[in-house]
């Protein structure tokens, strides 16, 4: 029975230390993740600028600062849909098919991009 106990606890502190890791140190293994693959197929002006990448975020990176660039970009692409939607919207007006087809092809695009940033967990 405590066997059993202590492994639960022990399971669940390692859980849960894995969930306490900062949006930084993701940042971090995420760039190492791309040293790896770049390194793999030999690409060393890759791996120059992810290392480089890598000493920024370690010397400058705070998870506030990250939420703040994330909120900020989510802010842009928001802005973007709006001026996209703007422009399906004359080109509706116009009548011209082929400008429609192209502004709605840009607005679904905008679109995926927002939703892809704003199911990042940062």
């Amino acid at each position: 029975m405590k066997y059993r106990i202590a492994l639960a606890l022990a399971l669940f502190s390692l859980s849960t230390a894995s969930f306490a890791t900062s949006l930084c140190l993701e940042k971090e293994k995420d760039i190492q993740r791309e040293i790896s693959y770049a390194e793999k197929h030999n690409n060393q002006n890759r791996i120059n600028g992810l290392k480089k990448a890598l000493s920024e975020v370690k010397a400058n990176c705070s998870d506030k600062e990250l939420r703040a660039s994330h909120q900020k970009k989510i802010t842009e692409q928001k802005e973007e849909v709006a001026e996209r939607r703007q422009d399906l919207q004359e080109a509706k007006e116009k009548g011209d098919a082929d400008k429609i087809a192209k502004r709605e092809k840009k607005l679904k695009e905008a679109q995926e991009e927002l939703k892809a940033l704003e199911s990042r967990d940062y």
